[in-house]
């Protein structure tokens, strides 16, 4: 199956967390991406749910990119196994190089690195440095408390509404690929589907 998006990045835990069905997610959109012939990029680690994701997608058959920073190369962390593992020398040139090679954006639930990999997108998505569409997984309601927080923002008049209907969140891993791997540029869209059940 094919796409209009070409590359994907992927922004998600160098952990597992508690919950099974995190690591579980990442297997599944790992290998849907692959079968749908979409290059993933993601942060170069092979531990957490970035390595299930990674690994899946390769046991697929998919293209994978990693981008790592140097810092980490002697932490043993690093994916040796992808397609392409591509060394930097800081966090923000990771970040940077991650958002050039894609075409689009998905959060999965992690820690305070994807959340900052997250804001820092969809920020740049509110300035118009990119017309690329951003989702975000809310699997058993993990991102629910960022949600309504951000809806507080909105209320509060920190936020356009428009600007809130930039970050896309689904419940579910295909409807988050099929939503954001079918759409191109935002602003033809008025923002897109924001919270979807």
């Amino acid at each position: 199956m094919t796409t209009g998006v070409s590359a994907v990045t992927v922004f998600c835990g160098s952990s597992r967390g508690r919950d099974p069905r995190h690591a579980a997610d990442a297997a599944t959109l790992g290998a849907d991406l692959a079968r749908r012939g979409v290059h993933l990029v993601y942060g170069g680690a092979s531990v957490g749910t970035m390595g299930v994701l990674a690994d899946a997608a390769l046991a697929a058959g998919g293209r994978v990119t990693g981008v790592i920073p140097r810092h980490f190369m002697g932490r043993e962390v690093a994916h040796t196994g992808l397609t392409e593992l591509v060394v930097v020398e800081s966090m923000h040139e990771r970040k940077a190089l991650m958002a050039d090679l894609a075409d689009a954006f998905m959060a999965l639930p992690g820690g305070l690195g994807t959340l900052d990999e997250l804001a820092e997108i969809v920020t740049w998505s509110l300035l118009g440095l990119h017309h690329k569409p951003v989702g975000l997984l809310n699997a058993a309601g993990f991102y629910e408390r960022l949600l309504a927080h951000v809806d507080h923002v909105t209320e509060e008049g920190f936020l356009r509404a428009a600007d809130r209907a930039r970050l896309w969140s689904f419940d579910d891993v295909g409807a988050l690929a099929d939503a954001v791997l079918g759409a191109i540029d935002l602003s033809d869209r008025g923002g897109g589907p924001g919270t979807a059940r």
